[in-house]
């Protein structure tokens, strides 16, 4: 069974980094994309990155210049350094990935979020 734990999150005063990790873990084929993306307080949903297994990266918006997202291969984790954290990147983090497995084929799956708070 495939899954996705994520860490990192906190408290954090604007200014500051953080960075997100997301573990995948089971028995999978291959991991076709893992990404990121984030529910705040209006409830709605936004992209902030994603890496293909070919290490391609798309941000969203609100997180290009600051936000960079990356993986390490051998430890099957992906990591989401963030700088100049805002009051409004408050939210819940999520990980989410599309990974193959030789039972389900390719599906989609997600972490249970993290939170990060970033206030003075």
């Amino acid at each position: 069974q495939v899954q996705l734990v994520e860490s990192g999150g906190g408290l954090v005063q604007p200014g500051g980094s953080l960075r997100l990790s997301c573990t995948v873990s089971g028995t999978f084929f291959v991991i076709n994309h893992v990404g990121w993306y984030r529910q705040g307080a209006g409830n709605t949903r936004e992209l902030v990155a994603v890496i293909t297994g070919g290490g391609s990266t798309n941000y969203g918006d609100s997180a290009k210049g600051r936000f960079t997202i990356s993986k390490d291969n051998a430890k099957n984790t992906v990591y989401l350094q963030m700088n100049s954290l805002k009051p409004e990147d408050t939210a819940v983090y999520y990980c989410y990935g599309s990974i193959y497995t030789r039972v389900e084929g390719s599906r989609d799956y997600g972490g249970q979020g993290t939170q990060v708070t970033i206030s003075s």
